[in-house]
C-alpha cells in the first residue's frame, strides 16, 4: 500500500511540473497572521512554526490536506513485528547544500528533536520510547517496547534535519540561517522576525522544480491590515481571514474564498498546582489560597462562558461550540461530550459553595495575533465573568512572549494563573491533544509538553498510555473517548471552540483548505493547473 502511495505521489508530481512548467516563474506572497518563532524545526512545536518550516524541511511521511499520511523522505515502509517498523528512505535526495541524505540524518534527527533547550514545548512525545537504527543508507528500523499504532502520526510531525549542518548547532544557528538546510521544495532566503521569511525554489528538489521562483510568508498580525494587505494587491493570499470580512470577501468575484474545520480546540488552562497562584487575589488584594485548585471553581468558570454568543458575536459563525478536546468527527471523540451550557445562575452557586461568593479578582492572559480574534474573545470572557461576580483584567501579549511566560516565565515554571490558548493535534487524533495538554507533565517521559496549568490525573494518565499502544482503533477509540470524558469531568481544561480556518485568494490561484490550518505555497497553484486534474 505504501509503495502504491508514493508511485501515486510520484505520477501526481510529474503531471503537476508538465502542467506547470511553461508557467513564467515569480513570486508568491502570503500574509499571515503568526509567524514561526524560530527556524529551528525542534524549538516549538506550534503550528505556525510547523506550517512555515515545511518549505524549507521534509518529514518522513507527510499529512495531506485531509490528514492522510503520504510518502515524504521516506518511500515506503512495513512492519516485520508489532514492535518494529522498517522504512525505505527515498533515494537520490540531496540537502540544499548539496549533501546527499542519508539515514545517518534520520537518527541525529532523533537524538536532538527531544533535547532542544528552553524549548516552550517540545516534540519529545513523538519520539520517547522510540529507538532509531540504521541498517543501511537508506533504510531505517525503528523499535518500540509495545506496540505503536501512532507510529506513522508521530513521524509526521518531526522534521528531519541535516547532521552535517546541525551537529553543534543551536537554535540561533537555525535563525540566522547558519544551520537552515533542508531537502524541501525551498531553500531558507531570509528571516526578519516580526516582518517576514523569504524561501527560495530550489531547482534540484526531488519531486521537481517547484512553481514559484520565491515564496515570502509576511507577518501581518493587524486583522484590517492583512484584509487590506490582499485587496491593495500586496499579498496573494492570506490565512486567518477575519470573521467581519468573510461576508464581502466571499461574495467578491476577483476573490477565492476556501475554509475547513481545524483540529485545533481553543481553551482555557489553569494554574492547579501552586498554592498561591500569582495573578489571583481577593478582591480587595490580599494574597488568598488558589481557588483554581477547586475544581467547583472550576466548573463555575466553565459554566460562565456562553459559547454559543462567542462562535457568532466574536467569531462571526467561523467557529463550533467546543465540548471536548476536537471537533466530532476526529478520530476518538465522544458523542456524548457536549459543549458546556451557559448557566451563570449555576456558576454563582458552584463559587458560593466553594467558599467564594463575593468572588475574586484575576488576571487573565492571552496572546495578542496567534489566533483570529484571540483578545477579542478573551476580553468577552472576562465580560462574562464579571457577571458571575470575579474582577477581571485582561493581559494580552506579543506570541513570542505569551508562550516563553506560560511555559517558563516563574523560575522555570508555567507563570500564569489563568489563560486562552489553543491546541491543534499533531496526531490528527484525540491522544496528542490529551497527551499534550492534560497528561501530567513529565519532561523525562515526554508527556504534558503544552500541559502549562500541570493538571494531574492518575485515572487520566493510565486510559491516555492504554489507549496509545491499542492497535485495535475501536478500542483505542473507546478508551480515548474515556480519557476525554474523565478529564472534562474534572475540568482539566475549559474547551471554548473549534476554529473553522478561512484563506482568501486571488481568483486566478487555487488552494485546498487544510485541517491542521498550514499555508503551503507549493500547494497553491494556477487555477487553471487545479482544475485540469
Amino acid at each position: 500500500m505504501a509503495r502504491a502511495r508514493s508511485a501515486l505521489l510520484t505520477v501526481f508530481v510529474v503531471a503537476f511540473c508538465v502542467a506547470c512548467g511553461a508557467a513564467k516563474g515569480e513570486d508568491l506572497r502570503i500574509g499571515i497572521l503568526a509567524e514561526p518563532t524560530s527556524i529551528d524545526p525542534h524549538f516549538h512545536n506550534l503550528t505556525p512554526n510547523d506550517s512555515a518550516l515545511s518549505h524549507i524541511y521534509e518529514r518522513l511521511v507527510a499529512p495531506d490536506a485531509s490528514g492522510a499520511f503520504v510518502p515524504g523522505l521516506a518511500m515506503s515502509w512495513s512492519q516485520p513485528d508489532d514492535k518494529t517498523w522498517r522504512f525505505a528512505l527515498r533515494p537520490g535526495v540531496t540537502w540544499h547544500d548539496g549533501k546527499p541524505f542519508s539515514a545517518d540524518d534520520i537518527v541525529f534527527t532523533f537524538q536532538r528533536a527531544p533535547n532542544v533547550p528552553d524549548s516552550p514545548s517540545s516534540y519529545a512525545s513523538a519520539i520517547k520510547g522510540r529507538q532509531v537504527r540504521k541498517i543501511d543508507d537508506l533504510t531505517i528500523e525503528i523499535a518500540t517496547t509495545l506496540p505503536d499504532p501512532l507510529m506513522l502520526n508521530n513521524l509526521a510531525r518531526i522534521m528531519i534535519v541535516s547532521r552535517a549542518n546541525g551537529k553543534g548547532a543551536k537554535t540561533a544557528d537555525y535563525n540566522s540561517g547558519k544551520a537552515a538546510v533542508g531537502t524541501g521544495p525551498y531553500k531558507f532566503a531570509e528571516y526578519v522576525p516580526g516582518e517576514r521569511l523569504t524561501v527560495v525554489r530550489n531547482d534540484a528538489y526531488w519531486g521537481g522544480k517547484p512553481l514559484w521562483d520565491r515564496v515570502i510568508l509576511r507577518t501581518i498580525r493587524d486583522d484590517p491590515q492583512r484584509v487590506a494587505a490582499l485587496l491593495a494587491g500586496d499579498v496573494d493570499l492570506i490565512e486567518d481571514v477575519p470573521s467581519a470580512d468573510i461576508g464581502r470577501l466571499k461574495d467578491d468575484t476577483k476573490f477565492l474564498l476556501v475554509q475547513a474545520v481545524t483540529q485545533r480546540v481553543i481553551y482555557l488552562h489553569m494554574d492547579q498546582f501552586r498554592p498561591v497562584t500569582p495573578f489571583v487575589t481577593a478582591k480587595d488584594g490580599a494574597q488568598i489560597l488558589n481557588p483554581l485548585r477547586d475544581v467547583r471553581v472550576r466548573l463555575a468558570l466553565s459554566k460562565g462562558i456562553n459559547r454559543d454568543a462567542i462562535v457568532a458575536r466574536v467569531m462571526g459563525g467561523a467557529a463550533i461550540a467546543a465540548g471536548q478536546f476536537l471537533a466530532p468527527g476526529f478520530f476518538g471523540t465522544s458523542p456524548e461530550l457536549k459543549p458546556m451550557a451557559y448557566d451563570p445562575d449555576g456558576a454563582r452557586k458552584l463559587l458560593a459553595d466553594a467558599g467564594w461568593p463575593a468572588g475574586f479578582k484575576l488576571t487573565f492572559h492571552s496572546p495578542a495575533g496567534r489566533y483570529t480574534n484571540d483578545v477579542k474573545v478573551a476580553q468577552a470572557i472576562a465580560q462574562m465573568y464579571q457577571r458571575i461576580g470575579l474582577d477581571v483584567t485582561v493581559d494580552a501579549l506579543p506570541p513570542a512572549q505569551f508562550f516563553a511566560r506560560a511555559s517558563s516565565g516563574d523560575k522555570g515554571q508555567p507563570e500564569f494563573s489563568m489563560f486562552l490558548a489553543g491546541r491543534s493535534s499533531g496526531t490528527g487524533e484525540v491522544s496528542d491533544s490529551l497527551n499534550a495538554l492534560v497528561h501530567t507533565y513529565i519532561p523525562t517521559a515526554g508527556t504534558g509538553a503544552a500541559n502549562r496549568g500541570r493538571y494531574s490525573n492518575a485515572d487520566v494518565d493510565r486510559q491516555i498510555d492504554a489507549a496509545q499502544t491499542m492497535i485495535d482503533p475501536l478500542e483505542r477509540a473507546r478508551e480515548l473517548m474515556q480519557a476525554s470524558a474523565l478529564a472534562i469531568a474534572d475540568v482539566a481544561i475549559i474547551p471554548i471552540y473549534y476554529p473553522v480556518q478561512t484563506w482568501v485568494l486571488r481568483k486566478s490561484l487555487s488552494y485546498k483548505a487544510r485541517a491542521d490550518e498550514w499555508t503551503l505555497g507549493m500547494d497553491v497553484t494556477p487555477a487553471a493547473a487545479a482544475a485540469a486534474k
